[in-house]
């Protein structure tokens, strides 16, 4: 497990292959589990998780976590709670196949966050990038019709899933700012911050009579998402940034539309039309500028 922590590479695959499967695991949860109690539910049974094997690294770590408290929170909420709700709403509106192609924009939301954040050069071959990647978000977005831009004539899960991802994207930047302790102490307090934030979202579900509680299909997704993407998935992350900087971890996620519409399409069975195929092809193709970009 040491080895494993030692290098960014493999965290940022198992990241990546677990991400992509939350994008599938959003559009399984229609009809079985409601956004809200998905959200709260994952993040309770992270917490619980925590308390039974990470005690010590919390109890530890809460001085720095008091000091640091408004900070754990602000990461908690738009990292964890309000990028996943936005997912899980989302997946009623959008397909899968969708909501993993438009994660390309993260690396690119990302390099713009690091330039703005910390002043890291952007060269002329990575804007060229970033203009190419946009390009494959907006053909995705529009589903192969760009000009429905003018008309805002925009499907709204791929309206939230590209807020969504410009918020994680913040999330990645802001992470070189965590106070000095522990990976696994530092997201547990946003894991709690994640749960705290959550309840009132599915108060406010249930008030408005569209809450849906889980059956076995619905908790087998909750469990999935909870140990998966929630807790290995983002300790792995905050791990590969720790090694390699945001920006240049924030790159891999090229790899959530592969993985997610190659899953999409074998558990799905959904369409892959030639609009994603051209998406993905300006994407993948824009990252790779971009990251030429950044070497040369």
């Amino acid at each position: 497990m040491s080895r494993l922590f030692a290098s960014p590479y493999p965290l940022l695959g198992i990241t990546m292959l677990l991400w992509g499967g939350n994008a599938i695991a959003a559009r399984l949860a229609v009809g079985e589990i409601s956004p809200m109690v998905l959200t709260a539910g994952r993040w309770l049974i992270v917490a619980l998780i925590i308390a039974l094997f990470l005690r010590r690294e919390v109890v530890e770590a809460l001085p720095v976590l008091r000091a640091r408290w408004r900070f754990a929170l602000a990461m908690g909420t738009l990292g964890y709670t309000v990028f996943n709700a936005m997912m899980y709403v989302s997946g009623h509106y959008t397909s899968a196949v969708n909501l993993t192609l438009l994660q390309g924009a993260i690396p690119i939301f990302t390099l713009i966050g690091a330039f703005l954040a910390y002043r890291t050069p952007i060269r002329a071959l990575q804007l060229v990038g970033i203009a190419v990647t946009m390009l494959g978000v907006v053909m995705t977005a529009t589903h192969g019709h760009p000009e429905r831009i003018l008309d805002l004539a925009l499907n709204l899960g791929d309206v939230l899933m590209v807020a969504a991802c410009a918020l994680y994207a913040g999330y990645t930047v802001a992470l070189k700012q965590r106070p000095a302790i522990s990976g696994l102490a530092f997201f547990a307090g946003m894991a709690f911050a994640a749960l705290i934030v959550s309840l009132p979202l599915v108060i406010i579900e249930i008030a408005l009579g569209k809450a849906v509680w889980p059956g076995w299909a619905g908790l087998t997704i909750l469990v999935y998402v909870a140990i998966g993407p929630s807790f290995l998935a983002q300790v792995f992350f905050m791990r590969a940034v720790e090694l390699i900087g945001p920006g240049r971890a924030g790159l891999f996620a090229n790899l959530v539309p592969v993985i997610g519409a190659i899953l999409a399409v074998l558990i799905l069975a959904e369409p892959f039309g030639w609009h994603h195929a051209v998406s993905m092809a300006l994407v993948l193709g824009g990252i790779a500028i971009a990251e030429r970009g950044r070497s040369a």
